[in-house]
């Protein structure tokens, strides 16, 4: 594993988010040596609640510091393409959360950046970091499925069913143009793809906007906060709080998929139903430990989160004894142990098992197609842009 001392990382961005790469940095062995919020105040202040002994004044500030060898990129949507290409241009390995950029013009020029950089990129993709989704994908490599068929499942929230939420991603400049599904269907897309080893390729979107007008705070509202009683103004909202999808995969299967932000009880659950010729794999977020498996023939089956049990692949990203439950917090570090690793090395490689800036920049081209789909209300081909 990485010698910690040799991994020294600042985070941008100072909410929910990037408390979370701050916490995960640290139990995959990384030394947090700074932090930058969207002000020098906020990134000195967010510094001393963290433990973090700098806060930066600047980006140029952050991406000068010789101490940092890789930068988080957890700030706003709109920030992430010009602040991890400045990450790159300085020399740094990256990691962003995602989306990569607000459209796959971006994206590209992150790719082509980090390539010519010759730096270790990485799109958060965390959610491939539960164990058992790893003994999902390793099943589907083996055949134990027989052929891909179809491919079901949702995305649910709750946070922003009432006009009275708000968060910086209802700002369509701020979050993009599309927001439920570039926010949290961008996971289940990047997820399903690589679990089922097969791209999308075709896409048919309904996009539903059901709270159009929201009260805006006058102040500032942090992820998943509670929105103080106070002054607000009324603003028209012109993203999606919620959409279904139907999607062809270029193996041949086929999907559906339904997005939501305003469903009332589901605060962050992802499920999927993934069906063979031979077998079927089911999950659910809310029971992380458990992959159902069905049969035809013989009784259904449970392949539980147990290192003991899982295939090699899978025990490889475990960090507990089975009956102790893994969750979303440890999907970070086992994503941040391999790109430390990769650091550590020096340069990216084509086996470095994790999700890349090109991984980014296909759910950006997937994402562009379901805005395409839903203004002309037709299928519409995913564009690649290629490595």
């Amino acid at each position: 594993m990485t010698d910690p001392r040799n991994i020294r990382v600042a985070v941008i961005g100072t909410g929910f988010i990037g408390t979370v790469h701050v916490e995960a940095a640290r139990r995959a062995g990384a030394e947090v040596v700074g932090l930058l919020g969207s002000t020098p105040e906020k990134s000195a202040h967010s510094a001393r609640q963290l433990g973090v002994p700098r806060g930066y004044g600047s980006l140029e500030e952050l991406v000068g510091d010789p101490q940092v060898y890789v930068v988080h990129v957890t700030s706003p949507n709109y920030l992430h393409f010009p602040q991890a290409l400045a990450a790159v241009e300085a020399g740094k390995h990256v990691i962003c959360e995602k989306p990569l950029g607000l459209d796959s013009q971006e994206g590209r020029q992150l790719v082509d950046a980090a390539r010519a950089a010759a730096v270790v990129n990485a799109t958060c993709f965390n959610i491939r970091f539960y164990p058992v989704l790893h003994e999902a994908h390793e099943l589907v490599r083996r055949g134990s499925l027989g052929e891909i068929r179809f491919i079901t499942g949702s995305y649910h929230q709750d946070w922003l069913m009432r006009a009275s939420d708000w968060n910086w991603r209802l700002d369509s400049p701020k979050g993009g143009e599309l927001r439920a599904v570039a926010d949290i269907g961008s996971h289940w897309l990047d997820l399903l793809g690589w679990i089922g080893e097969s791209r999308v390729s075709e896409v048919f979107a309904d996009l539903h906007t059901f709270v159009p007008v929201r009260h805006r705070p006058v102040g500032e509202v942090q992820t998943f906060g509670a929105v103080d009683a106070g002054e607000t103004v009324e603003v028209e909202i012109n993203n999606d709080d919620a959409a279904g999808i139907l999607l062809r995969f270029e193996n041949g299967a086929r999907g559906a998929l339904t997005v939501s932000q305003v469903s009332a009880g589901r605060k962050n659950d992802l499920g999927f139903e993934l069906t063979g010729s031979e077998n079927s794999l089911m999950w659910q977020s809310s029971v992380p430990d458990r992959l159902w498996m069905g049969h035809r023939g013989p009784a259904n089956s449970e392949i539980l989160r147990d290192p003991s049990h899982l295939s090699e692949v899978a025990a490889a990203v475990t960090f507990y004894p089975g009956g102790h439950v893994e969750g979303f917090g440890e999907t970070f570090r086992g994503l941040f142990e391999r790109v430390y690793a990769a650091a550590d090395r020096g340069a990216p490689a084509a086996d470095d098992g994790f999700p890349t800036f090109q991984d980014g920049l296909n759910a950006l081209c997937i994402t562009d197609a379901i805005k395409r789909s839903a203004e002309r209300q037709s299928w519409q081909a995913v564009m690649r842009e290629e490595s």
